[in-house]
């Protein structure tokens, strides 16, 4: 007996439930084009994803007139970047005081909460679906264009969205990417992450993001509401070894590297407190095919460094959606338009990317072989001599090279 797949059809279909997946469906909605956005989970529930949400995010919720119901969620504010030179003593790399924008600093949120959020919006725009427990497991084609996606819900039924134009947004090991033959180019990364938490308690310090680098250790502190969220770097392929040798060997690790640490490791009780977060560097050298585009991590994974990567997959959904929303209501979308997404953004990848490259190799990697603790004496000596200077990496961490803004037709009044 043959089982017919149920078929839909929607304009565009957005894989991945991100925060670019969730901005391009709720701008595409606002400008009146329908649009499906699948998640293959059944929430947004997980841990350590990119919780930063950068000065321009911040701008673009109160744009789309999101901004004062962000606000009311559970958050801290980082507004400086500072690099600890001894037990007592921070270089303030980065200020974001310096900036003058409505929001001089980066909120930590839950990303769960910000997607959460989003969904709340889409749901009042009539062109806007949201299906959770829907994976994506092919693509649909006809006449050697992407026409749809082929996907399986949870209870198992299979069935095929027909779609003018199918976005993945579905990270850096986008199924849609590797069902369009779409090729990344990989750049050298020399290190991994691995992030948890420790408690956080009355006096601690307070707004700055603090790297720490100290006898080969080298670790990022991030206060958040009751604890520091940790990124622990080493080289790579050390994943096995450091588990291997157990948590006890871990404690002392991240007590080496933050002393006054030492009364508090003891809270991870196991290595699987400790996620191990496989560091890629690369960007597609063709973002698109005829009916088909990648953007965000599908397009160009960032290194954590900078923690820049998720203000960079919100902008590219930003522009795609001033690029694509009049040719998806003229039910016109060619790959000439298509390939204005990559036009568009590729010159801020492009340099977000080499200053990423340009840390690992400046800031990073000295400290994990040892030779040197601390930031390039250099740098410390000019910074202390010129404090105006951390404007510019505030500026290149909050604002970025190429920052976007809502489409008129996505703007709303709070």
């Amino acid at each position: 007996m043959t089982v017919n797949k149920p078929t839909e059809r929607t304009t565009c279909v957005v894989v991945g439930g991100g925060p670019a997946g969730m901005f391009l469906g709720l701008l595409l909605a606002r400008a009146g084009v329908e649009v499906t956005v699948l998640e293959k989970h059944n929430d947004f529930l997980r841990d350590f994803r990119g919780d930063t949400v950068h000065p321009t995010t911040l701008k673009l919720l109160d744009e789309l007139g999101l901004g004062e119901r962000f606000a009311e969620l559970p958050q801290s504010k980082l507004d400086k970047v500072g690099f600890a030179i001894d037990a007592e003593t921070n270089l303030i790399f980065g200020d974001m005081a310096r900036l003058r924008v409505d929001h001089p600093y980066v909120a930590m949120v839950p990303q769960w909460d910000l997607l959460d959020l989003l969904a709340e919006a889409g749901k009042a725009e009539s062109t806007f679906t949201l299906r959770m427990n829907t994976e994506v497991t092919g693509l649909l084609r006809e006449s050697g264009r992407v026409t749809g996606v082929h996907y399986r819900t949870a209870d198992g039924t299979d069935g095929e969205l027909h779609a003018d134009l199918t976005v993945g947004t579905d990270g850096r090991w986008s199924i849609v990417r590797r069902l369009a033959n779409l090729k990344p180019k990989e750049l050298p990364v020399r290190f991994d992450a691995w992030w948890f938490r420790l408690p956080r308690y009355e006096g601690d310090q307070g707004s700055a993001l603090t790297p720490q680098m100290r006898n080969g250790h080298f670790g990022v502190l991030i206060p958040r509401e009751g604890y520091y969220q940790i990124a622990y770097l080493a080289p790579k392929g050390t994943d096995a070894r450091l588990r291997a040798k157990g948590i006890e060997s871990f404690r002392r690790d991240i007590a080496d590297l933050v002393p006054w640490f030492a009364g508090r490791v003891d809270t991870l009780e196991s290595m699987d407190d400790v996620k191990f977060l496989e560091v890629r560097l690369n960007r597609l050298r063709r973002w698109h095919d005829k009916g088909v585009l990648c953007i965000g991590d599908a397009a160009h994974a960032m290194s954590p460094m900078g923690g820049v990567g998720i203000n960079l997959a919100v902008q590219d959904a930003v522009a795609t959606a001033h690029l694509l929303a009049g040719p998806l209501l003229r039910g016109q979308v060619t790959p000439k338009d298509l390939a204005k997404v990559r036009r568009r953004r590729l010159t801020p990848t492009f340099l977000v990317q080499v200053l990423q490259r340009g840390l690992q190799h400046l800031a990073l990697m000295p400290v994990l072989a040892g030779k040197r603790n601390g930031p390039p004496p250099g740098m410390a000596r000019l910074f202390t001599l010129i404090p105006q200077l951390s404007f510019f990496p505030a500026y290149l961490i909050g604002i970025g090279f190429r920052p976007e803004h809502a489409p008129d037709f996505a703007k709303r009044q709070a």
